[in-house]
């Protein structure tokens, strides 16, 4: 029930691979080449201009990403703290119980048992309800970041009329002169050099319904005895 191995879902990354950041100008349609003429590179690929930008390294090594991990992590310690602290309890009480096993009725033991086992489920719907919680709290986090890089890569690419802009782990070789992070990275940590995280308060899931005991079979009449 502890939450300190609980992690996070990757996001969807805002760029996508080959998303068009400025729009290219519409070209007329090229004159037919005269017989014999040697082919000509067309207008639009003359024209061709690529952009690289890292985004996982920009979630990792931005000042704002830094700090919402920090966050998240200091909001992770108290939660494991809290939850530890009522693991013990139920630890104490456990005990306890198995040592009344002898002096208690059947009835009286199994209520116990029952009491016990419901504490036990309402603890590890709280984690779950934190672990969530957590989870939502990251993603929104992250989501204003990429909503700041997105115009941040937005303007650099208007500014060099790039017309297309690429991720850096969908690339297996390039030229490193496309590679835009940098800028990227130094804008962002200048347009976004903190953010506070939004905690979600956490909302466990209600109880499953408890079934009902069976309905007693009618009693069946006792057979007439032969005469």
């Amino acid at each position: 029930m502890s939450l300190t191995r609980a992690g996070f879902a990757p996001l969807p990354l805002i760029l996508t691979l080959c998303g068009v950041i400025a729009h290219a100008q519409a070209q007329q349609p090229p004159a037919p080449a005269a017989p014999g003429a040697a082919a000509t590179p067309s207008p639009a690929a003359a024209g061709l201009s690529i952009l690289v930008v890292d985004v996982q390294s920009l979630l990792q090594n931005s000042k704002s990403a830094k700090m919402v991990r920090q966050q998240i992590e200091q909001k992770r310690g108290e939660y494991t703290k809290e939850i530890s602290h009522q693991e013990e309890v139920l630890r104490q009480e456990r005990d306890t119980l198995q040592r009344q096993q002898a002096s208690l009725s059947a009835d009286a033991l199994n209520q116990k048992a029952k009491d016990f086992q419901q504490k036990v489920n309402e603890l590890d719907r709280a984690v779950q309800a934190k672990r969530q919680a957590l989870e939502k709290s990251n993603a929104e986090a992250l989501e204003k970041i990429q909503e700041a890089m997105l115009k941040i890569i937005t303007g650099i690419s208007k500014d060099r009329k790039a017309n297309l802009v690429f991720q850096r782990s969908e690339l297996v070789l390039f030229d490193q002169g496309f590679d835009v992070t940098d800028e990227v990275l130094q804008k962002l940590d200048e347009q976004l050099p903190t953010l506070t995280v939004n905690f979600a308060a956490p909302v466990a899931a209600p109880a499953p319904p408890t079934q009902p005991a069976a309905a007693a079979a009618p009693a069946q009449p006792a057979p007439k005895k032969k005469k």
